[in-house]
């Protein structure tokens, strides 16, 4: 039966859409046994068909509850149940919409609106994340040992290459990247240097994908023209593509051309800027491919080479990439141990660390368990975020593949 929204609701546009997702779900509870939340806390109600059903009652009129809120606070936005969903519902979506609606009606606590506030005050400007990180390192060994383990050591990027090239790409820099591993760009460099790629920084600042998912619609809209702006002379000087290499921003600008349709200023550009970007696995694949990329001599098998692979969720969920950077490092020789339950999320999902520190810490623990389990030598992943959180507890060096990757060519260009 198709869900009749209540009175107040039925001319909102984004309760519609609500309400049309919602109506493709069958309440099967295939999705259950995907969801990271439910398995931890074993209640219906932090399960995508638990949340369905909330939203339901409030979209048919019932106002808008802390209840509800907190259990939609409670989902990482990981979109695991989707892989699993036989019907296709959007969840992803469906929570962003639903935040949205509920924002303005449910008042959150004070101490809740400053945390909130101050990360969208920080996080999403470079300069800004930067110096306080920069505040932090240098005063790490005075921290408490809690808040000491939460500042990472400084990393150096290495050697960027700088030899010229009739082929151009566009590097996404984002908000915490360049100040937290600016050593995964410099890699990235240096592994499409080979291949006769120039790769520029983008001129982009914050995807906008923390506003977003903090129902800050308008904020987020802000920075994604904002860096269609930035970026718009670079493209059409020729860039060929909008290489990503966190790939939480990769999901949220691929997503530009769908948030941005009914803006008539910015639908076209929105639909090529999400056109353009790519994961950095995508454009490793299709170098290699077309055989551009240096062969790789056959590895010897070594327990230095055997690794853990953590994909996130980002990447293998909402950008459909699974598979493609185990099957790049298993190219470059190395071996990847048989991770238990690789869909279930690492506990980062952006902000929800930092808003959700217990379940996150509780999610973190579950992978770095099952990581651990399978005795590899260090962990690679694809996203910052994901990167920094399981560094925090990690007893071995947690990397972005793509450093690996650049090793690997550089170790058999030595010989």
């Amino acid at each position: 039966m198709a869900l009749v929204l209540g009175e107040s609701l039925r001319d909102n546009p984004l309760a519609r859409e609500a309400a049309t997702i919602i109506d493709t779900c069958v309440s099967c509870g295939q999705c259950m046994v995907n969801c990271p939340t439910f398995r931890l806390l074993q209640d219906d109600w932090d399960s995508p068909r638990g949340r369905i059903n909330l939203m339901k009652e409030m979209l048919a009129g019932q106002a808008p509850s802390a209840d509800l809120q907190l259990h939609l606070d409670r989902c990482l936005t990981c979109r695991s149940c989707e892989a699993m969903c036989p019907e296709g519902v959007r969840f992803g979506r469906l929570l962003d919409v639903t935040r949205e609606l509920i924002e303005p009606a449910a008042r959150r606590p004070l101490r809740e609106r400053l945390l909130r506030r101050a990360l969208r005050a920080v996080v999403p400007y470079r300069r800004r994340f930067s110096a306080l990180l920069r505040l932090g390192q240098a005063l790490r060994r005075f921290l408490p040992a809690a808040l000491s383990a939460k500042v990472p050591q400084q990393r150096s990027a290495g050697a960027w290459p700088q030899r010229d090239h009739a082929r151009t790409m566009l590097v996404w820099q984002g908000c915490v990247q360049p100040a937290l591993a600016p050593d995964i760009n410099a890699a990235t460099a240096r592994v499409l240097d080979r291949c006769g790629i120039l790769l520029l920084p983008a001129k982009a600042g914050c995807c906008g994908a923390l506003s977003h998912h903090m129902a800050e619609p308008e904020e987020a809209l802000d920075f994604m023209r904002r860096n269609i702006d930035a970026c718009w002379s670079q493209i059409e000087a020729g860039a060929e593509a909008i290489v990503m290499t966190a790939s939480g921003c990769g999901a949220h600008v691929r997503d530009y051309g769908e948030l941005l349709q009914d803006d008539p200023h910015y639908r076209d550009k929105a639909r090529r800027f999400s056109a353009l970007s790519k994961d950095i696995a995508e454009v490793v694949a299709t170098e290699l491919q077309e055989g551009r990329l240096p062969p790789l001599p056959p590895q010897a098998r070594s327990p230095d080479r055997r690794i853990a692979y953590q994909s996130p969720c980002s990447l293998q969920h909402a950008q459909k990439l699974k598979g493609l950077v185990e099957r790049l490092l298993k190219h470059a020789g190395y071996t990847l141990t048989p991770v238990a339950y690789p869909f279930l999320c690492c506990g980062s999902a952006g902000s929800y660390s930092i808003l959700q520190p217990e379940l996150a810490a509780g999610l973190r623990q579950a992978k770095m368990d099952t990581i651990l389990a399978t005795r590899p030598k260090l962990i690679a992943t694809a996203n910052i975020g994901c990167l920094a959180h399981l560094a925090e507890v990690s007893p071995l060096p947690v990397r972005h593949w793509i450093e690996l990757f650049d090793e690997t060519l550089a170790a058999a260009e030595a010989g």
